[in-house]
């Protein structure tokens, strides 16, 4: 479905605008799947996102601030999100005994086995866009969306 149809607008005022709702429009969309298919898992798209990349790093530990710099939403705040992983047993948290401020936390065996089954139900949602976009369609999108945010203030 064109974008106009979705979201019942006749035109735009320059195909940038259009370009840009279209891609707030796709990306809300996509959350909304990617928060359909974790749901069983009683995860969301943000906690989801911290235990990936403490998957990256496992054994190794991460700091909060290691981890707000990886993830795909900076507005999330990572210390109340690492509290929820805790309270469900997927992370630990340590004191570092070196330094006392710091905080390192490390993805559970539990957590482990989560992300693994969750991971397995997004993966069956990237298997659907292969039904519509070809790989070198996704590689050019993929391409375009990097240009678009070449600005770092985007």
């Amino acid at each position: 479905m064109k974008i106009e149809e979705a979201i019942q607008q006749k035109q735009f005022s320059n195909a940038f605008q259009k370009a840009h709702v279209n891609i707030l429009f796709t990306a809300a969309a996509l959350s909304q799947q990617t928060s359909m298919a974790l749901k069983p898992y009683r995860l969301t798209v943000q906690q989801f996102n911290i235990l990936r990349i403490l998957r990256g790093r496992y054994p190794e530990p991460m700091t909060i601030k290691d981890l707000t710099s990886r993830m795909l939403d900076k507005m999330s705040n990572a210390s109340r999100l690492v509290d929820k992983l805790i309270e469900k047993g997927l992370v630990v948290r340590n004191t570092c005994p070196d330094d006392r401020r710091r905080v390192d936390v490390v993805i559970s065996k539990t957590g482990l086995q989560v992300l693994t089954q969750a991971s397995a139900a997004v993966e069956n949602m990237y298997e659907l866009a292969q039904q519509q976009l070809t790989e070198e369609e996704a590689l050019l999108l993929s391409d375009l969306l990097d240009k678009v945010r070449m600005d770092e203030s985007i």
